[in-house]
C-alpha cells in the first residue's frame, strides 16, 4: 500500500481578546536612542528606562523609576541616569485614545518626548499583541490602520501610513506558549514642534511581540524605529538633516 501522508497541522489562535490579569505585573521598558549625521556617524546617544505595572485595581496602569541617561559621540559611556520625577507614580487607564487628549500629559515638561514615547509605545504594543487574535491567520499579513492621522498635543502630528500585523509562528517565553506577532509601519509622515525645536520628516517602525496563548499577557516585545528628517534647534535658522534610530525591549521584571 502506498504511504499515506499526514495531514498538515492546523494552527489557529485562541479566539477572544480578554487578557487574564491575576494581579499587578511589572515590566521593564528600555529604549536606546542613537542620533546620527548624514554620514552615519553617531553624534549623540540616550537611554530611557522605566517600570510599567498593569493589572492594578480598576484596570489602571502605572509608571515608576523612569530614568534618562545621555552620552556624546559613539563610544563615550552614558552618564549617570537622571530620574524623571514627574513620571513617578503616573497612573491612568491604558487607553490609546485618552493618551492623545490635551490634558493627559499636563504634568510633563514640553521636552519630555521620550517619556511620552514610553506611554504610547506600551499602549501600542499591548494593542497590537492583544486585540487581534480573532483576525490573525498564520503567515498572512493583516492591515489594521491605513493613513490614520494622530494629533499629538504639545508635540506635533503623526500619520500611520499602513500598519500591518502578521502572526509568524509559535514560541516560548517565561514558560508560556506564545504567539509570535510581527508588526511594521513604513513611510509615516511626522512633524514635531516642542521646546523651540522643530522636526519635519518620516518614521519607519517595526518589531515583534510574544503573547501568551493562555493569558494574552505580553511576555516580551521589541521595538525599532528610524526617524529621518530636517531639524531646527531653538534660536537657529540652520536646518540640520539627521537620523534618529531607536531600539528597545519590553519584558516582565520577573522573567526567568
Amino acid at each position: 500500500m502506498p504511504a499515506q501522508s499526514k495531514p498538515a497541522q492546523s494552527w489557529n489562535l485562541p479566539q477572544g481578546t480578554t487578557v487574564k490579569d491575576s494581579g499587578p505585573r511589572t515590566y521593564k521598558f528600555s529604549v536606546d536612542y542613537n542620533t546620527a549625521n548624514t554620514k552615519g556617524e553617531l553624534v549623540y546617544r540616550q537611554r530611557v528606562t522605566g517600570e510599567y505595572t498593569r493589572g492594578l485595581p480598576g484596570g489602571d496602569v502605572m509608571w515608576k523609576n523612569v530614568t534618562m541617561a545621555n552620552a556624546v559621540g559613539p563610544t563615550a559611556p552614558l552618564d549617570a541616569p537622571q530620574k524623571s520625577e514627574f513620571m513617578e507614580g503616573f497612573r491612568y487607564r491604558n487607553d490609546m485614545a485618552s493618551t492623545m487628549t490635551p490634558d493627559f500629559f499636563k504634568g510633563f515638561p514640553p521636552t519630555a518626548v521620550m517619556q511620552r514615547n514610553l506611554v504610547w509605545d506600551t499602549s501600542m504594543i499591548e494593542m497590537f499583541g492583544q486585540s487581534h487574535f480573532d483576525q490573525l491567520k498564520l503567515n498572512e499579513p493583516y492591515q489594521i490602520l491605513s493613513n490614520q492621522d494622530a494629533n499629538i498635543p504639545d508635540v506635533g502630528t503623526f500619520r500611520n501610513h499602513n500598519v500591518v500585523l502578521e502572526w509568524i509562528g509559535r514560541s516560548q517565553r517565561n514558560g508560556q506558549e506564545c504567539a509570535l506577532i510581527k508588526y511594521q509601519a513604513f513611510f509615516n509622515p511626522l512633524q514635531i514642534a516642542t521646546g523651540g525645536m522643530t522636526l519635519n520628516g518620516r518614521s519607519d517602525y517595526w518589531g515583534e511581540i510574544w503573547v501568551s496563548l493562555e493569558t494574552r499577557q505580553i511576555e516580551y516585545s521589541t521595538i525599532n524605529e528610524s526617524v529621518v528628517g530636517e531639524m531646527k534647534l531653538p534660536g537657529q535658522d540652520t536646518v540640520q538633516v539627521l537620523n534618529i534610530f531607536r531600539s528597545g525591549t519590553f519584558e516582565p521584571v520577573d522573567a526567568k
